[in-house]
């Protein structure tokens, strides 16, 4: 290894090249041969995958009575109890080779067999009936060097394998001939079709390109097979290992399409193409299969009855009767239909996945020749990135012989010229690759990327990293592999040199951890916060609204908590942030003197009405959603637009207070039974019940029709109040709430109109929305108006606990007088001017209305949510969080508007339950293991039984379903929805 100071520039420089961190990451991580991707990205995914295989079998293999009739589907739980014989097997077997035929473009005159086992048993296959050692003319030509040879050390185990096999067949056979054979001198390379003939060459064999996949023929050398080849069709053949060329065959189509007619090809069909490893099938040419029949009538060794594929005719005379390919495992294109059966057909399920695969495929990928397409691209996507990064290379390094499935590559790392260390680099990076990680001599510990499982390159074989990239991938994915490649030799080899600097007393600290955020605040500075609103409701001991649980909250976080104004800055605690409490404060008289010049650095506010010019440089926090009030300009005003500071609220903190006291004001006259006359009739002694019952009809909400206008959090919670009742929800919303709003069970409705349409009752929750700067007016200002409140039901209730303005009051007028509406429930803000007595507010236009229309309205001064003590002080809370983070790490939680520069947003907020479910909230779900574990419990006993269900269409066997589940169903059913509930997983999705 080089000296100390080389080691330690080495490392610097491997720390640099990966200083901005992990590349993009494949969306499915798994490159090795064997599970190389069945086309899905992840664990959902490939569980959906999983669900719609077993509907696809429950749909496509049926069930029919003696007279033809169907009566239900199979499923795949009744399949894989099944002794796999006779019908579906034999209808799943059939259906998966005409898949295979039909996709791969195999020509009709070709059959097609199937055996179980992998690579391997489909050479055995191809070989032992194909080649024949008492046939003293045959001679067979390997595109592999001969084993234990110089050229083949290189080409590792596998490859040898296969040549090993042809010569023991020989070496051993009683009239066999080793020097029958002929090797190749290199790998991968077909000779010329006169050299082949030179060579009395009758049985071409090409596993040349294989293991590795990493090679491929030359257009111009499958030109000179398919010359040969033609030069005496009927005592010449080719045969392939096509692991590597199904879907990855970079020629022109012309030429694939003749190599799929003319040569055999054998291969485990493994996942890279559509099905499952653990079986194979070949395919063989009419001639091919007519030099089968003859070398069975003198054969020169047994081939096992699992790979026999030219069975006795007759069963019965194993020995003596005629063995012919018309009795074996074949699929015959042209009759369609195979020809004999699989000895031990336990694999019919992996038989479905592979058509239900390969259709999968088709319908994402397209045609075969797409396909091809496709590999040959990322072969080219490969061939620039590598040009891009000189620290890999491409170990094949003839661009026209290199494969379209596989990639090798080796790296060219000039630093590191021991064998030794090179080794123990790549070993460790794929170590990260995968999901074990890597450790530092220190002790630091690098988590698995999980970038790139199975990269690993076959024993003996030239090169580092091998991976499996045809046209099945998207070239995203291959780019994210080869960047992962590169990131985690790099990654691996800071570590291997820390080890080697370790031996000679070179050690580096571990980084010191970070307990969470980094601090973004002045230690040197006293932080000022304003709170401008009341935060308890309660009254306390001392007859006066008690603060005292937000007090206790911001001193447990480190705060200072303040009575009264800010007087002496200077006298303040540095490092502290200061809240100072004036409930108070109402007029912008009163406000302005004390904020006019940034006194404060941040507000927390309810009701009061911030003024433009007040300065708050770190912006603020409104308790509950609409933030209109808050006009101050250093955020933009209430729509936080255009400002330094930023924005913030704490939507859904009185959400269920507003709904559950507009639900107040909804069951005071509906149903519509004079509760307090009752009462007065009853103590009074003055009511008989069996005979003045019938004068005192009503109605139950039950079935009754609530529009609902805005699907915010308020407007949510109040639907779902009505959905408690039995009640009908229609919500008007804007359309990208729809699926939400239709997956609650809710009604969606395009316009205000067609919500209110029948409605029973109205309760709007819409907002102000946006002020218009050059009207001063709100775009949802009147939205209830004559055509809405004429769409409704005769005697109708409106409920407006939202914002005075949303509601017309002229047309409110007219339709209380005309009866249209039977009562009216307001709640706005109401303020008078101490001095003059003035009223103002947006109830004025209301109050007219409550004297022409004695008992029909009832008038609230914005009491629904602002009341609400618990609702105050989590507000208050939660606002009080947001100031801290904002200030500390400059974190916006709960924005509003823009996010100024030089702050990073922090994501939403809400209490459980209530508002969107966000990523954060999934993600906290995530962490609570034994809640989801109960959840996942749960969700998959309710998805087998409605599953079932589903699939039996048989009243009996429904039946017994029934019988045994329903209990189990409806606990399920119900816990689910509990545990949902307490994850905070129900409701619409953030974004």
């Amino acid at each position: 290894m080089t000296d100390i100071a080389q080691m330690q520039e080495q490392r610097l420089n491997a720390l640099r090249q990966t200083a901005s961190g992990a590349p993009k990451l494949p969306s499915n991580p798994f490159f090795g041969v064997g599970p190389i991707t069945d086309a899905t990205t992840d664990e959902v995914d490939s569980r959906l995958r999983r669900i719609a295989f077993d509907a696809w079998i429950e749909k496509t293999y049926r069930k029919f009575d003696d007279k033809g009739n169907d009566i239900d589907g199979f499923t795949t739980a009744e399949i894989s109890r099944s002794m796999h014989r006779g019908y579906p097997a034999d209808k799943i077997l059939t259906d998966m080779m005409r898949a295979i035929h039909r996709y791969f473009g195999f020509p009709k005159e070709n059959r097609m067999a199937v055996g179980l086992g992998g690579g391997h048993s489909g050479f055995t296959v191809c070989i032992q009936h194909l080649m024949n050692a008492n046939d003293a003319a045959q001679r067979i030509y390997v595109d592999t060097p001969r084993p234990e040879s110089d050229p083949s050390k290189a080409a590792g185990f596998f490859r040898q394998s296969w040549a090993t096999q042809l010569i023991e067949m020989q070496r051993f056979a009683e009239k066999g001939c080793e020097s029958r054979i002929h090797f190749a001198a290199s790998e991968g390379v077909i000779p010329t079709a006169a050299e082949l003939s030179n060579l009395g060459v009758s049985i071409f064999v090409g596993v040349g390109h294989e293991t590795t996949g990493a090679n491929a023929y030359t257009s111009a050398e499958i030109r000179e097979l398919l010359n040969w080849l033609d030069g005496d069709p009927a005592n010449r053949h080719a045969v392939f290992d096509a692991t590597s060329m199904l879907g990855a065959m970079p020629w022109e189509p012309e030429l694939v399409s003749a190599v799929m007619a003319k040569c055999c090809l054998f291969m485990p069909f493994q996942k890279a193409i559509g099905g499952i490893s653990g079986y194979f099938v070949a395919s063989f040419t009419p001639h091919a299969l007519a030099l089968i029949e003859k070398n069975q009538q003198d054969p020169a060794w047994a081939i096992p009855r699992q790979l026999k594929i030219a069975p006795p005719i007759d069963p019965r005379q194993p020995f003596s009767a005629k063995r012919s390919v018309d009795a074996g495992p074949f699929y015959d294109a042209g009759e369609d239909r195979m020809l004999g059966g699989v000895i031990n057909t336990y694999s019919a399920l992996a038989f479905a996945e592979t058509t239900f695969g390969l259709l999968q495929s088709e319908a994402r990928v397209g045609s075969v020749v797409e396909l091809n397409r496709r590999s040959a691209a990322n072969r080219a996507v490969i061939d620039e990135w590598v040009k891009a990064h000189p620290l890999l290379s491409l170990t094949v390094t003839d661009a026209e012989r290199r494969g379209a499935a596989v990639t090798l590559l080796k790296v060219e790392d000039t630093d590191i010229t021991d064998a030794g260390i090179h080794a123990r680099i790549i070993a460790r990076s794929k170590q990260l690759l995968g999901y074990e990680g890597i450790t530092h001599p220190n002790g630091e510990y690098e988590p698995g990327l999980d970038a790139a499982r199975y990269v690993n390159a076959f024993p003996g074989t030239p090169g580092d990293y091998r991976a499996w990239v045809g046209g099945i991938r998207e070239p995203e994915d291959v780019m994210a592999l080869l960047e992962n490649l590169q990131y985690a030799y790099l990654r691996a080899k800071i570590v291997v040199l820390e080890e080697e600097l370790a031996k000679h007393g070179v050690t580096f600290e571990a980084p010191a951890k970070a307990d969470g955020a980094v601090r973004k605040d002045d230690p040197n500075r006293a932080y000022t916060v304003l709170i401008a609103d009341l935060v308890g409701l309660r009254f306390g001991a001392d007859g006066e609204p008690d603060y005292s649980e937000v007090k206790a909250y911001i001193e447990e976080k480190g705060g200072s908590f303040h009575l009264g104004p800010l007087s002496d800055r200077s006298a303040l605690e540095k490092g502290r942030i200061h809240f100072f409490y004036q409930p108070n404060l109402s007029t912008e008289a009163e406000i302005l003197p004390q904020t006019d010049k940034g006194q404060y650095d941040a507000l927390i506010a309810a009701a009061t009405f911030i003024p433009k010019a007040s300065v708050f440089s770190l912006g603020g926090v409104r308790i509950g959603a609409g933030t209109g009030n808050m006009g101050s300009a250093s955020w933009g005003g209430g729509n936080g637009e255009g400002g330094n500071a930023p924005l913030m609220n704490t939507p859904g903190i009185n959400s269920r207070a507003t709904a559950q006291m507009a639900f107040k004001a909804i069951l005071k006259v509906v149903p519509d039974l004079p509760v307090d006359r009752l009462h007065r009739m009853v103590a009074g002694g003055d009511f008989d019940t069996g005979r003045q019952l019938k004068d005192f009809p009503t109605a139950k909400l039950e079935g009754r029709k609530l529009a609902v206008l805005g699907y915010g959090n308020i407007g949510r919670e109040v639907a779902k109040l009505a959905k408690a009742f039995g009640m009908k929800v229609a919500i008007y919303a804007r359309e990208h709430h729809r699926r939400w709003i239709e997956a609650e069970g809710f009604d969606y409705a395009a316009s205000p109109v067609e919500a209110a349409s029948g409605a029973d009752v109205l309760s709007v929750h819409i907002g102000l929305g946006r002020l218009d700067a050059a009207t001063g007016t709100y775009s949802n200002a009147g939205t209830v108006n004559a055509k809405v409140l004429g769409a409704m039901k005769d005697g109708a209730v409106l409920v407006n606990y939202d914002r005075g303005e949303v509601v017309d009051a002229n047309a409110l007028d007219a339709a209380l007088a005309s009866g249209k509406i039977a009562h009216a429930a307001i709640d706005a803000d109401l303020f008078r001017d101490a001095a003059t007595g003035t009223l103002s507010g947006p109830m004025l236009p209301y109050l007219p209305l409550e004297a022409r229309h004695k008992g029909k309205l009832e008038l609230l001064p914005h009491a629904a949510a602002d009341t609400d003590h618990p609702s105050r002080v989590t507000g208050a809370k939660q606002a009080v969080d947001q100031i801290f983070d904002v200030i500390r790490f400059k974190s916006v939680v709960n924005l509003k508007g823009d996010l100024p520069e030089g702050y990073v947003s922090g994501g939403s907020r809400t209490p459980a339950g209530i508002g969107k479910v966000t990523k954060q909230v999934v993600a906290e779900a995530g962490s609570k293991a034994e809640l989801l574990e109960e959840l996942r419990q749960v969700s998959e006993k309710i998805a087998a039984i409605t599953g079932a269900l589903s699939a039996v269409s048989d009243p009996d066997h429904r039946g017994r379903i029934v019988e045994r589940y329903t209990g189990l169903l409806v606990e399920s059913a119900d816990r689910q929805r509990a545990l949902l509930d307490q994850l905070g997983l129900y409701g619409p999705a953030e974004g």
